[in-house]
């Protein structure tokens, strides 16, 4: 096994004003999902998702001058606590990473924690970005109060 490829693990967190059903419904909702995972430079996201244990979904991001599609199979979906699916993508060099995203509820707030295992050392970086951007966007769709 390449060096390169030893198993590191990316884990992100996000307190969020909002109830874990709410955010735990926009990570399986394809028309959420396009709001708000448009990490960094991401302009536009579309995505498929067919929400149940063993189903599929395709996730994809467009920059300026890029397209990133990303894809993976569901794992666990235990609403509104965990969920656990596969990802696998140009930034995982097209091998099959595991992603778990624990809802933890604070009062009235959700710790969002997401915990993004099997990856190369290298792409720890880029994935830390990503999902951290990902969070932030999550949180201003989100959180309470919204405008309308």
């Amino acid at each position: 096994m390449n060096a390169a490829l030893v198993d590191a693990a990316v884990i992100v967190r996000r307190t969020i004003s909002a109830s874990p059903e709410e955010l735990f419904d926009a990570w399986l909702d394809p028309e959420a999902l396009a709001i708000w995972m448009r990490p960094n430079a991401i302009q536009s996201t579309t995505a498929k998702v067919e929400a149940r244990v063993g189903g599929t979904y395709e996730i994809v991001m467009r920059s300026a001058t890029e397209t990133y599609p990303h894809t993976g199979q569901y794992r666990e979906i235990d609403r509104p606590h965990r969920l656990v699916f596969t990802w696998c993508s140009r930034g995982t060099e097209h091998r099959e990473t595991l992603v778990t995203v624990d809802f933890i509820a604070r009062d009235r707030r959700t710790e969002v924690v997401v915990t993004h295992e099997r990856l190369a050392e290298s792409a720890r970086p880029s994935h830390t970005s990503g999902w951290t951007s990902g969070l932030e966007h999550l949180e201003q769709e989100f959180t309470w109060p919204r405008s309308v």
